[in-house]
């Protein structure tokens, strides 16, 4: 027969020691709810307007501007609540507002990145073949190749021409644009393909963008759909072929950021990795009045690529900025460093239960459970993350349970099964400490990545109990 007593005291052994996650659709409100549908519908227009660093940048700073932030010179003085910001080549953004702390106290930084990956256009791509005119595409960060063919794409950056003048280019995105596509083979003669591995069916080179097909009219050179397509660009943007060379201009998915499924509890679009966790950053600090520690957000290029170049986290433009801040108030930036903390606000994967193989459960992030914290990322054996101390994750742990934020641990998959990066390493580098904390995401790398709103909202109140923490 069972003892009650016995059952009772067991029930409460397993509130009071046992770890179990609830789903935070259990744990919310209804102010929450409405909250998170507002800063949703923000965050939408946020990648809409932003399918390149670059644009990301530019609307970065404009709702910096409307925030009250005002571009940072070398030698100004600065007061608590003051809020500035340093545009890195275009391409990177780092904004403060200043505490009432002196820096000497350290800073609370979220640093997060905006690029994504996405098909680059080859320094030479213009070409025709058979009367179809293409370009050549260099694939930029993780992805699986195959997911980028037969959709709809833009066609989004900048040409430098020689004189020095720069022009945006942007197409697919307006009304009425036209747009372009990588054609796939057919079911019908696909036989033999399909029995290649996916590493060998989609090479690379064959990422070809169709970009035309209607010849010059009064020519009978071979090369009749090219000089076409070559006279349309001259007549929209005055350029010519040689000035390909010194462009940079990438092809995105034409996909508009949408709600999905019935409920409407999850957004769709490109560019979820990383511009969620970068929105959800740049927000929290927008938002502040005048806090304690200064507070830093850190929005960077070149992740996908491993975080080099100029515009990357590796870059000592972010050392370079808290350098100068740092010298307005006669501090030392290794004494400001070694008493800052970081989150590294990059996303996670979210348990997808259609490829339930490569995860390992019971350390897996899930879509609805909140900001998921990473105490370390990398790949076999933890190769290149920087692995925060158990002090690190119990200091987040607090702030964002003081503060009534939704969250869960992850892990990028199973061990051995892969793995990934984030700028962490290089915050820590820097003597920071340094955890990784963001969004679940499903489809991670894909041309349309699904996140869970609540996920999203929960990111931008820790990010916000972030910027108010007095430190470690």
């Amino acid at each position: 027969m069972t003892d009650k007593t016995e059952l009772t005291r067991g029930k409460q052994l397993r509130q009071a020691l046992s770890y179990r996650r609830k789903n935070g659709y259990d744990r919310i409100s209804q102010g929450d709810l409405e909250a998170m549908e507002s800063y949703c519908g923000q965050y939408k227009q946020f990648l809409d307007a932003g399918k390149t660093e670059r644009e990301c940048v530019d609307r970065t700073v404009a709702l910096a501007e409307a925030a009250g932030f005002r571009a940072y010179e070398r030698g100004m003085q600065l007061k608590p609540g003051d809020r500035v910001y340093r545009v890195n080549r275009g391409k990177a953004v780092m904004l403060a507002v200043m505490g009432r702390q002196g820096l000497e106290q350290g800073v609370n930084i979220a640093a997060a990145h905006i690029d994504s990956p996405r098909l680059d256009l080859k320094q030479n791509p213009l070409y025709e073949t058979d009367e179809l005119a293409y370009f050549k595409t260099h694939y930029y960060g993780g992805l699986r190749k195959y997911q980028w063919m037969a959709i709809p794409l833009e066609l989004h950056g900048v040409v430098a021409l020689k004189s020095g003048d720069v022009i945006r280019v942007s197409v697919g995105d307006g009304e009425g644009d036209p747009r372009f596509t990588i054609c796939d083979l057919l079911p019908h003669l696909g036989a033999e393909h399909a029995k290649k591995p996916l590493s060998e069916a989609f090479p690379g080179e064959n990422l070809n963008i169709l970009v035309g097909s209607r010849p010059l009219a009064d020519d009978e050179d071979s090369d009749r759909v090219k000089i076409a397509v070559l006279d349309l660009l001259n007549r929209k943007y005055g350029i010519v072929e040689e000035d390909f060379i010194s462009a940079e201009l990438s092809a995105v998915p034409a996909f508009k950021a949408d709600d999905i499924g019935f409920d409407r509890s999850l957004i769709g679009a490109y560019g979820h990795d990383d511009r969620v966790c970068a929105f959800a950053s740049l927000m929290a600090l927008l938002q502040l009045e005048t806090p304690e520690r200064t507070a830093v957000c850190m929005l960077a290029d070149k992740e996908e690529i491993g975080s080099e170049g100029v515009s990357g986290m590796q870059s000592s433009a972010f050392d370079v900025f808290m350098e100068d801040l740092c010298a307005g108030q006669g501090v030392n930036l290794g004494q400001c460093f070694e008493k800052s903390f970081c989150l590294s606000a990059d996303v996670t994967a979210a348990y997808d239960p259609n490829f339930a193989e490569v995860y390992e459960k019971r350390n897996s992030a899930f879509v609805n459970y909140g900001m998921g914290l990473c105490k370390y990322t990398g790949a076999r054996g933890k190769s290149s993350a920087s692995d925060a101390s158990a002090e690190v994750v119990a200091y987040v742990r607090r702030i964002l349970d003081e503060a009534g934020v939704v969250w869960q641990m992850a892990e990028l998959g199973k061990v051995d099964a892969g793995g990934g990066g984030t700028v962490a390493c290089y915050m820590a580098n820097r003597n920071i400490d340094t955890l990784d904390a963001g969004v679940p995401v499903l489809s991670m790398h894909a041309p349309f990545e699904t996140v869970g709103k609540l996920d999203c909202y929960m990111t931008y109140r820790g990010m916000c109990a972030l910027f108010a923490a007095l430190g470690m």
